[in-house]
């Protein structure tokens, strides 16, 4: 029989470092009418020199941490989801599990681009549910500053910087917690986002570097008319395997990539406008970490109370897709 599952608490770091619209004016060729028309994005957060994927991760885990009264040696493991890792290995959850003391948890990164929170939100629920860990850490971190093409002013205006966490645990007889994690892929679609160079397919040279395949691509249009299809469908299936309604779920948080994607998952699903959580405007697009940094804005300004029903779901680099219904506790 399976154990219940419940999420302990929320958390979240955000670099110092603003960069506008307007900054980013003075660096491409774009003006901020032209990016809040496109995208809603108003502003993102950049690390700062020498501050890594992993100093974000620790930051977000501490708060969570502090907030919900865990200690590191009551984590029995850690589940980082990030395509920006500090190096090709060790992971940034070794790393993490190091700097917090948590030297008991076992440690995994999981890549799964945009919709790596959900993927490491699942594992994490399925590691507790099945009895081998009481206790997870799971966290979302990016540093997409450090992959951007600074003047290609259609990637480049798109991304931020920052990290989210959550830990997820055994929760006690009766008590209503997570309902419904459902995941997808379709790696026919892998050419849609990708980082091409530094891997076994293109090592690094002076070759790859003069081609520019350490950037991050993405065909922006043919994203485009995946992102709301695959997003509504997953929504759909998670609400189906919790046995609730859409009507029933008090705050919908999609991944954070595009205003108007999300404006069009509202339209299509009938979300109204107050149940769905949008930050796009003053983060940018934080890949994996949106998730988790949306919820946790939504937190901290009052919008969650103990029994609410909160629905999350994103879409991603493989291509992959995410969602995932549970009980706010």
């Amino acid at each position: 029989m399976a154990v219940p599952v419940r999420v302990l608490g929320i958390g979240a770091y955000v670099p110092e470092r603003t960069l506008t619209n307007h900054d980013l004016e003075k660096m491409v060729d774009t003006t901020d009418e032209w990016i809040v028309s496109r995208t809603g994005i108003k502003e993102r957060h950049v690390a700062a020199d020498g501050e890594a994927t992993s100093d974000l991760a620790y930051r977000a885990a501490c708060q969570v941490m502090e907030r919900t009264g865990v200690s590191a040696d009551q984590i029995d493991f850690i589940v980082v989801a990030t395509v920006t890792a500090d190096m090709q290995f060790p992971s940034v959850a070794c790393l993490l599990q190091d700097r917090l003391g948590a030297h008991r948890a076992g440690a995994v990164d999981v890549a799964a681009g945009c919709t790596g929170f959900l993927y490491a939100f699942h594992l994490a629920r399925s590691l507790v549910a099945s009895g081998v860990q009481k206790r997870v850490l799971v966290v979302a971190a990016e540093c997409l500053s450090r992959m951007l093409d600074w003047t290609d002013r259609s990637t480049c205006v798109l991304l931020g910087d920052g990290a989210g966490a959550m830990i997820l645990e055994a929760a006690p007889d009766g008590v209503e917690g997570v309902l419904s994690s459902h995941l997808g892929s379709d790696g026919g679609l892998w050419d849609l986002l990708y980082f091409p160079g530094g891997g076994s397919r293109n090592p690094t040279s002076h070759q790859t570097v003069d081609q520019g395949l350490h950037f991050f691509k993405m065909n922006g249009q043919a994203t485009f008319k995946q992102a709301c299809g695959v997003m509504e469908r997953a929504c759909q299936q998670a609400l189906e395997e919790a046995g609730v309604s859409l009507d029933q779920i008090d705050l919908v948080v999609p991944h954070q990539a595009n205003l108007r994607i999300l404006n069009q998952l509202s339209e299509r699903m009938g979300i109204p406008a107050g149940k769905m959580a949008v930050t796009i405007d003053r983060y940018g697009n934080t890949s994996a970490a949106s998730v988790p940094m949306a919820l946790n804005d939504y937190y901290q300004e009052g919008h969650l109370k103990p029994g609410d029903l909160v629905l999350i779901v994103s879409f991603g680099a493989g291509l992959t897709w995410g969602a995932a219904v549970f009980r706010w506790s």
